[in-house]
């Protein structure tokens, strides 16, 4: 299931009351998810205190051997209009989608905080994968650099 192919993730970071799990829209690039937030919300005040990350995509669920879906894990990076590495990411997200639903003008790039979440790990799950042999669950480690 590349990351691709759905839209919507649930996020979960740590806070003073505890896990929070947040459904959020997101635009892949390579193995990073990235969505925008806004600066004083209970998500990046959590990421604020603690960078580490999980994120939940899965795909609508047709029957139990339909089941699949993939956890991300990682440090989430939040980047503000001024950083010199947001222009790499903002490149891939399409922020115009947004922009129209909010009926807002297209006619220049918003200057939203971008939060950016390179996978060090992921967990796929696929239940169709036992039917080709493989087992249902999938592990990824990104290697040491």
């Amino acid at each position: 299931m590349p990351l691709s192919t759905q839209n919507m993730c649930v996020l979960a970071t740590a806070g003073p009351d505890g896990p929070l799990a947040t459904p959020v829209r997101y635009y892949p690039l390579d193995f990073a998810v990235m969505f925008t937030a806004a600066p004083r919300s209970p998500k990046l005040r959590n990421i604020a205190a603690d960078p580490r990350v999980s994120v939940g995509i899965f795909a609508p669920l047709v029957g139990l051997a339909s089941s699949r879906g993939a956890q991300l894990f990682g440090q989430a990076r939040v980047l503000f209009p001024d950083d010199p590495d947001r222009a790499h990411y903002w490149a891939a997200f399409r922020w115009e989608n947004e922009h129209a639903e909010r009926g807002r003008s297209l006619t220049e790039s918003p200057r939203d905080t971008l939060v950016v979440i390179e996978a060090t790990r992921i967990v796929y799950t696929e239940h169709w994968l036992r039917r080709e042999g493989y087992a249902a669950r999938q592990f990824w480690r990104r290697a040491a650099t």
